[in-house]
């Protein structure tokens, strides 16, 4: 969960990292912030509720009403009844940018579901746009995206306007919206309880129909498997090094899935969806957005001919995971705990990433490693992480009564896969096919045992 502010209608922003825009289609403005007269409004929302747009977070006043001088390019606001546990609701919107008219959008708090809702009638938006004089200085605040002042090594007053969220969005389009969310334009909506199929609970014995798990909006995401990473057929040594190189998996995923025509353009689609899942997380809390996002890292960081096949890919790939890493203390709760022992489940994988580098030359590589080392820097900075072999995995521990002991990193090898953990590919005889399968290798009939191989394989 992310960190509230008191309840009082004040801009408290979220600790945001200072870093480097960079232009995209839908995200390139350069007008005066006071010339930006688009506008949304958050109507019906009870006192002290929670409310938030892009990267803000407050508590409601009374008086108010929405956000005005809301740059063109994709936003989302989100809300809650109150700043505690309770269910958040969202929805993305995106304001086209040129010099037409003012865009409103308006967005309607429904008190007896408590949800956030769609304006539909025309009608009452008409009205609203009509009557926008008599709220637009004392029940509308400013858009904002600002850094905390301590951030700023300057003094305690002062505040720095912010581009992160342009960032963090950069590969987020409305086709990707539409897909995932549905066809909904500029009201692609979702909460803290929307789901993909796959990650609801099966409960043996309740049929789906009248499961309390049933998601009020599924989310259709790239269906990732890193369970099954190999082509349908595949078997023995081809499924193995499949499952330690997920590259076809992810060539598969993008050839079957991105929309663009153009070759170099559809990996994109895979970095848009990492960045729509995190922030899904950090806005309104979504399980199911974290275990993609999830999944999405764990095929990223696995692939090895696929870095070398499309290095500009993974290049912006780890660009956009630095920013992403940088915020995760934004959530009181966290993606995970970057500074417990061993980083979770992300921290062996990009050592892994990382000697599978080494294993590749050409002037790409240096780009790469270049890449790498910023993201390693700042996680060595920021949470004391070693990605390479110079840590200590050996060595004398001064105990606070003043006894020394000898302590090693317990796991360290199986972490990196090194040793006695190390993957191998061994070659089998035909008797030892013949073992394995139950029948004669020359045989049509493949009956491995896919349970123990799906087993064997998940560890890569």
């Amino acid at each position: 969960m992310m960190r509230l502010p008191p309840p009082s209608f004040q801009h408290t922003p979220f600790n945001i990292l200072r870093h480097t825009t960079f232009e995209t289609l839908f995200h390139v403005s350069k007008m005066d912030p006071s010339s930006q007269t688009h506008c949304v409004l958050l109507l019906g929302l009870p006192p002290a509720a929670l409310g938030g747009i892009d990267l803000l977070c407050f508590t409601t006043a009374p008086r108010f009403r929405g956000v005005k001088n809301v740059p063109p390019g994709l936003h989302f606001v989100f809300a809650a009844s109150d700043s505690s546990l309770a269910v958040r609701h969202g929805a993305w919107f995106y304001v086209s940018p040129g010099s037409g008219p003012p865009q409103v959008f308006v967005k309607r708090w429904d008190a007896q579901n408590e949800e956030l809702i769609k304006e539909t009638s025309q009608t009452e938006v008409l009205r609203l746009r009509a009557n926008l004089g008599s709220i637009w200085k004392d029940g509308m605040t400013p858009y904002r995206q600002t850094v905390k002042s301590g951030d700023t090594g300057e003094d305690d007053d002062t505040a720095e306007e912010s581009t992160d969220w342009s960032s963090l969005t950069s590969r987020v389009t409305p086709t990707l919206l539409s897909r995932i969310c549905g066809l909904n334009p500029d009201h692609w909506s979702l909460n803290s309880a929307s789901s993909a199929a796959q990650d609801l609970e099966n409960i043996p014995g309740l049929e789906s129909s009248n499961s309390i798990l049933r998601p009020e909006k599924e989310l259709h995401f790239l269906p990732v498997d890193l369970k099954r990473t190999w082509r349908e057929g595949a078997t023995g040594r081809e499924r193995t090094e499949a499952a330690q190189d997920r590259s076809w998996a992810l060539n598969e995923l993008i050839e079957s899935y991105a929309p663009s025509k153009d070759a170099s353009s559809r990996g994109y689609e895979i970095l848009g969806e990492l960045q729509f899942t995190f922030l899904m997380v950090l806005t309104l809390n979504n399980n199911s957005c974290l275990e993609q996002w999830k999944r999405l890292l764990g095929l990223l960081l696995t692939c090895r001919q696929a870095v070398k096949e499309r290095s500009y890919l993974f290049l912006e790939f780890l660009s956009v995971l630095r920013l992403q890493l940088s915020h995760c203390g934004d959530m009181e709760a966290g993606l995970f705990d970057l500074n417990e022992q061993g980083g979770g489940f992300l921290k062996p994988l990009l050592r892994r990433f990382r000697k599978s580098l080494d294993e590749f030359d050409g002037k790409w590589k240096s780009d790469m490693v270049d890449e790498f080392d910023e993201l390693q820097d700042f996680l060595q900075k920021e949470f004391g992480w070693e990605l390479d072999d110079s840590y200590v995995k050996r060595g004398m521990l001064d105990l606070e009564d003043g006894e020394r002991v000898e302590m090693d990193t317990n796991g360290a090898d199986e972490d990196d896969e090194t040793g006695e953990y190390a993957p191998t590919v061994v070659e089998l005889t035909p008797e030892q096919m013949k073992g394995l399968n139950g029948t004669d290798v020359g045989s049509n009939d493949d009956s491995e045992d896919d349970a123990d191989l799906d087993e064997m394989d998940t560890r890569y």
